[in-house]
């Protein structure tokens, strides 16, 4: 199964059956319309604030947050702005002082564009930018590598080493050539604001099978380009290191003078090119136009030597005799007194540099150690693929800016095009595959900080943050973020605008948890205690305004109960009409979606996030008055009596989704006359009515009760569970828990004729480390199943790890997800985002149980 299933179901949720969109089959190629009725009249004027760099105390945080609540509703808009694109009226915590001064600058510099193989930029919307391309072979013809594709097939790629402020170190290995780069960033005396940084580039090839050289001379092609559009100077016409160093130099706002250095041991060719344009996203095809040209006028495989005028873009291409290595440096502060720019350039080459690299290696992993304590817990084998798995993770975090694509009704009063801007935002974020999904997802990217916040918590709340900043008025983010041209330039357009009736997994609810259960238990230091505490105590009101988005927008008929909106229920293609919203995509729901519906994983993310936000208040200085209404939602949401009489079947001893269903439902085929042609189609087929029920699919979604600790040790449901989980006839196989049992009548099942199973068997990471912290509690709790929870946790945990190091052993690659029968890697490779859960899984490390406040 490829990566373009994944991409289908990430971006496409189809709201149905909460207003009269257009109802077309979910596969269809044109834009969903979005019913937004009971946005018509209710437009409003959103609050002008200040930005106030101190924020003073919670109380102006909560005085605003009062004035939203009660003063907002009189304020209409009219025709100006609507609802869904109008900011969260609060100040921006990106602004809190904790984010601003050496926080800020420190993180300036990064490889912040994940989706190339190596691409630097700052955190700033009209950037520097530098990155590299390569020249490699496949299928005896010359390919250009630039933007990381599946499609490239290498044999492997990813950073080996990177701690997310100023270090990093990444292998690729394309047939018989090797990559070596490496990055550093040093802030000291002369430089510029943001520091300076150096690039290490390194080529050797692989030996083949006949012991000689698959290689002779190499070419790789370093870019500097400005996203603002100033002009870039090179050095001189004819560029010679031996007599220069120097490559290019301009100038930048936030940085000031600057300068790019090149400098080599070994007997480098170089040619260069000069570009004017914005599209910087189209780099590659540029180059290769010109090398075309190149080749067809001069058959010369090197570019033109031409700076063209006043160029925004300069690419030099750096050829030689492989093995070889070139570093560049750019230093900045170029234009102020005392730069001291050849002492910093002689620390940022050489023989300087690799002593640098070294060191930041060797505390790269001392700080693993320290941070996941593997010792004893794995083999060396396995910490390799531990390091390289979290390197990659915190390498792959990308910084973005622009706007998305909110999709408005078809009904909507808004004159134009069929979508909306969402307002100008930046977005600090860790993405789950540089490959296929370098971008930003709302619920993976609580995963992704299960792991960052423990490598660096600073970090991590910058991430939060950035996140949090994006709520609209209504306590609504958009759940995938693809933001500027780069971004864009990955995803097809059809499937760029968010839907705002569509929500997802709040798993952000997962960290902070872990960040308060922390503090309780004394897990931080004093200064990063009070950080957290503070920044908890100013995010509490846009948290309390996502969680009431989700109670109303979510809700299900019955008091308490939820379920996902924006199924489609007029389908007559989709076996299953699919929860793209949930997060689970294929996971089979009710067959005829309707307002019903009650989903007992929503149920569980709504105690957590109300647990949350309860505990938040006990442990700031937020007014206690605050909590007695969440209080009063985790007593009813942890009700394990209500739980079990909306969701829990008893003749089956298993947690169900409950709606209006039938089991009687197939694909059939269907001849469709078009024109003068015939041709075969596949519909759905209902053979009997649906009615009232409990949706007798079981698998992740039934497990939700378990993940979140919810059932008592002592009851004979937590046994049931554990029956049901280790039966290898359900659930249970040797390379993890599988997502849905293959007693379903849709395991493995394709939706429609083309939509291959998803979450209907496969084994996926994220959930089994969900399914192992819950056997971990269970078996240091007292209770009739300790010693069981434990035996199975040992085996399940055993089999994962072996499992996953295997397949990166093998294939080079974690993989999104793996076959519940052979093992294999499936999916996305090079799916670092919460495949690295693997990490914590080898480290034992798990996330606070989900009603944690009340013990």
């Amino acid at each position: 199964m490829n990566g373009n299933s994944r991409k289908n179901a990430r971006n496409r949720p189809k709201p149905s059956i909460d207003g009269d969109e257009d109802h077309r089959p979910i596969n269809t190629d044109k834009k969903s319309k979005l019913n937004l009725k009971r946005e018509k009249n209710k437009n409003r004027s959103s609050s002008k604030f200040k930005l106030l760099l101190g924020f003073a105390i919670s109380v102006f945080a909560f005085s605003t947050y009062f004035a939203y609540t009660f003063g907002m509703k009189s304020i209409n808009y009219g025709t100006r702005k609507p609802r869904v694109i109008t900011p969260f009226p609060a100040p921006k915590l990106m602004d809190l002082p904790q984010f601003q001064g050496d926080h800020k600058e420190s993180l300036y510099w990064g490889t912040y564009r994940p989706h190339v193989y190596l691409g630097i930029r700052a955190r700033t919307p009209q950037s520097l930018i530098a990155g590299i391309m390569w020249i490699g072979v496949k299928d005896g013809q010359y390919v250009m590598r630039h933007v990381c594709q599946d499609s490239d097939d290498l044999r492997t790629y990813g950073w080996t080493h990177h701690n997310g402020r100023d270090y990093g170190r990444q292998l690729i290995v394309d047939q018989g050539l090797t990559l070596e780069t490496s990055f550093l960033k040093l802030r000291g005396k002369g430089s510029g604001y943001g520091g300076d940084w150096a690039v290490r580039i390194g080529l050797q090839s692989q030996k083949s099978d006949s012991n000689e050289d698959s290689w002779g001379t190499g070419h790789f092609f370093f870019y500097m380009a400005d996203e603002g559009g100033h002009t870039i100077s090179l050095n001189r016409d004819v560029l010679d290191i031996r007599e220069s160093s120097l490559l290019a130099s301009g100038s930048q706002k936030d940085v000031g003078g600057w300068q790019l250095h090149l400098e080599s041991a070994d007997n480098l060719e170089i040619h260069y090119a000069g570009f004017k344009t914005p599209h910087i996203h189209n780099l590659s095809d540029l180059v290769q136009v010109t090398l075309a040209h190149q080749i067809r006028s001069l058959s010369r495989l090197e570019l033109p030597d031409n700076p063209g005028h006043s160029p925004n873009i300069l690419v030099f291409q750096i050829s030689a005799m492989v093995p070889f290595q070139a570093d560049f440096a750019f230093v900045s502060g170029t234009d102020m007194k005392s730069s001291l720019i050849e002492e910093r350039i002689s620390s940022l080459t050489g023989e300087n540099l690799s002593k640098e690299l070294v060191r930041k290696k060797n505390e790269f992993e001392d700080r693993f150690q320290r941070c996941f304590n593997l010792t004893d817990k794995v083999d060396s084998e396995a910490t390799t693929v531990g390091e390289a798995t979290i390197a990659n993770l915190i390498g792959g975090i990308g910084y973005f800016y622009g706007q998305s694509k909110i999709s408005v009704p078809q009904k909507a009063d808004i004159k134009g095009d069929d979508y909306l801007l969402y307002f100008p935002a930046e977005l600090y974020t860790a993405v789950p595959s540089r490959g296929v999904f370098p971008r930003g997802f709302l619920w993976d990217e609580g995963f992704h900080q299960l792991l960052i916040w423990r490598w660096d918590v600073r970090i991590s709340l910058d991430i939060i943050g950035h996140w949090l900043d994006l709520l609209n008025i209504d306590g609504w983010i958009p759940r995938e973020q693809i933001l500027g041209a780069e971004a864009l330039s990955k995803v097809p357009e059809e499937w760029v605008p968010q839907h705002p009736t569509n929500g997802n997994p709040p798993t952000l609810f997962l960290v902070l948890h872990d960040l308060v259960f922390g503090i309780k238990m004394g897990k931080f230091s004093a200064a990063e205690s009070s950080e957290i505490s503070s920044f908890l105590e100013h995010a509490y009101i846009r948290l309390d305004a996502w969680f009431k988005w989700f109670n109303t927008s979510q809700s299900g008929k019955d008091p308490d109960s939820y379920f996902w909106h924006g199924r489609n229920n007029v389908t007559n293609r989709e076996l299953n009409p699919k929860t793209l919203s949930s997060g689970l995509d294929d996971y089979p729901r009710a067959s005829h979606p309707n307002g019903d519906e009650r989903h007992v994983d929503l149920r569980c993310w709504m105690l957590l996030a109300a647990d949350c936000l309860q505990t938040i208040v006990k442990v700031t200085d937020i007014d206690n008055e605050l909590g007695k209404e969440y209080g009063y939602t985790v007593k009813q949401l942890s009700n394990f009596e209500i739980l079990n009489k909306m969701h829990f079947d008893e003749a089956v001893g298993a947690y169900f989704d409950f709606g209006n269903h039938t089991e009687k439902v197939r694909l059939r085929s269907q001849m469709k006359m078009n024109g003068n042609h015939a041709s075969k189609e596949m519909v759905r087929e209902v053979l009997e009515e649906p009615k009232l029920q409990f949706v007798p699919h079981f698998g992740y979604v039934s497990l939700f009760p378990l993940m979140g600790k919810l059932i008592p040790p002592e009851s004979w449901i937590l046994g049931k569970q554990l029956d049901l989980i280790s039966n290898r006839s359900v659930l249970w196989t040797n390379y993890g828990i599988r997502s849905l049992s293959k007693t379903s009548s849709i395991y493995m099942k394709y939706n429609t004729e083309h939509d291959a199973p998803y979450w209907r068997g496969t084994v996926w990471i994220n959930m089994n480390y969900m399914i192992l912290s819950a056997l971990h509690h269970y078996s240091e709790v007292d209770g009739p199943y300790k010693l069981r929870a434990r035996t199975i946790y040992d085996e399940l945990r055993s089999n994962l790890i072996r499992n996953i190091i295997q397949n990166y052993y093998k294939t080079g690659y974690i993989w999104e997800q793996y076959d519940q029968k052979t093992g294999k890697g499936k999916g996305v490779r090079q799916f670092t985002g919460w495949s690295s859960l693997v990490v914590l899984i080898m480290s034992e490390s798990y996330s606070s149980n989900w009603g944690i406040s009340n013990s």
